[in-house]
C-alpha cells in the first residue's frame, strides 16, 4: 500500500475548519435556551446496561479539577503502524496516510476498501492534565487502533495486510473529549481484549511517533466481554478468552483499575465505552 508523507498535514486544515464550525454551533446552542445541548458525538447510551466498571467515567465530562493518576505506560505491541517498526521489509506508518484523521474507523481509507464487521462500539475518551490539577486537555491528539473481531490487525496480519481499518486519529475538543466509532475487538490467544492508543500534544505532532506523550491500552469488564462474544463472528474469542485472565495478562496483570473502561449497552444495540485518561500535559 502506498504511503503519503503529506497525509496528516493535508487533513489538519480541514479538521481545524470543522472545529471552528463546531465552536460556532456551541455558541448558538448556548444562547438558545429552548434548544437541547449537543453532545460531542458518538454512540447512544440508550438500551440496557450489560456491564460497567467504576474505574472509568460514566459520561464525558465538561470540566475537571482535582487530583488524578497518570495512566500506566504500556507497550504499543507489534502492530502499531506508527512508523516504529517494519513488516515485510517496509516501515509502516499509517499516521502519514491521507484520511487518517477521522472519527469512524470501521472502514479502510486512502484507497483501501475493506470494512471491519462486528458489534458496534463507540469509544468516548477524555484527556486530563495530571500535572495541571486534572484540567481537560484541549487540542491534543489520540491515535487509536485495535484488532478486528477475528483478532487480526490491519496492515500486519495475514489476509488484512492490504487494509488499514480500525486505526484513526482524533483531536480533543475544548473539554478534552473525543469519540471513535468502531467495532468491538476480538480476543486473540494470549491477551485479554484491549485497545491501543497514543497521546500527542496536537494534530501537527501526530505524524511522528517521536512526539508521543503516552502509549497505553485499555480493556473491558468481563461481563461485557462475555456478552459481546455471543455475537456472530466471535467464536474464536470465546475460546481464547477462556484461556486468559486479567491476572495472567502481560499488560493488565499488574493492575487495570486505571485502564478498565466503563461500558453501557448490549450485544444487540452495541456498546458505549467511556474512559478518562490522565497524562502529564
Amino acid at each position: 500500500m502506498e504511503l503519503h508523507d503529506h497525509g496528516l498535514a493535508s487533513d489538519l486544515e480541514m479538521m481545524r475548519q470543522v472545529a471552528e464550525r463546531r465552536q460556532v454551533l456551541r455558541w448558538l446552542l448556548a444562547s438558545a435556551a429552548t434548544l437541547p445541548l449537543m453532545s460531542c458525538g458518538g454512540g447512544s447510551d440508550a438500551g440496557s446496561t450489560a456491564a460497567s466498571s467504576g474505574a472509568g467515567t460514566g459520561s464525558l465530562m465538561t470540566s475537571t479539577t482535582g487530583a488524578c493518576t497518570v495512566i500506566p505506560e504500556e507497550t504499543g505491541g507489534p502492530y502499531p503502524a506508527d512508523g516504529t517498526n517494519t513488516h515485510g521489509g517496509s516501515i509502516i506508518n499509517v499516521l502519514k496516510q491521507s484520511g487518517v484523521v477521522r472519527s469512524d474507523i470501521r472502514a479502510s481509507f486512502n484507497g483501501a476498501t475493506g470494512v471491519a464487521a462486528g458489534v458496534p462500539l463507540s469509544i468516548k475518551l477524555q484527556l486530563l492534565n495530571a500535572s495541571g490539577s486534572c484540567a481537560s486537555l484541549a487540542g491534543y491528539a489520540v491515535y487509536l487502533w485495535h484488532c478486528d473481531r477475528e483478532g487480526l490487525y490491519s496492515l500486519y496480519s495475514g489476509g488484512v495486510t492490504a487494509q488499514n481499518y480500525l486505526r484513526g486519529v482524533q483531536e480533543t475538543d475544548s473539554a478534552g473529549n473525543l469519540v471513535f466509532t468502531t467495532i468491538f475487538p476480538g480476543c486473540y490467544a494470549g491477551r485479554m481484549p484491549h485497545v491501543h492508543f497514543e497521546v500527542y500534544p496536537g494534530l501537527d505532532k501526530a505524524a511522528s511517533a517521536s512526539n508521543r506523550l503516552k502509549t497505553s491500552q485499555f480493556t473491558f469488564p468481563m461481563a461485557t466481554l462475555n456478552d459481546a462474544y455471543t455475537a456472530s463472528g466471535y467464536t474464536a474469542s470465546v475460546r481464547n478468552l477462556a484461556q486468559i485472565s486479567y491476572a495472567t495478562d502481560d499488560v493488565f496483570g499488574d493492575g487495570s483499575s486505571l485502564q478498565m473502561a466503563t461500558v453501557t449497552g448490549n450485544v444487540t444495540q452495541g456498546y458505549v465505552v467511556t474512559l478518562s485518561i490522565a497524562v502529564n500535559g
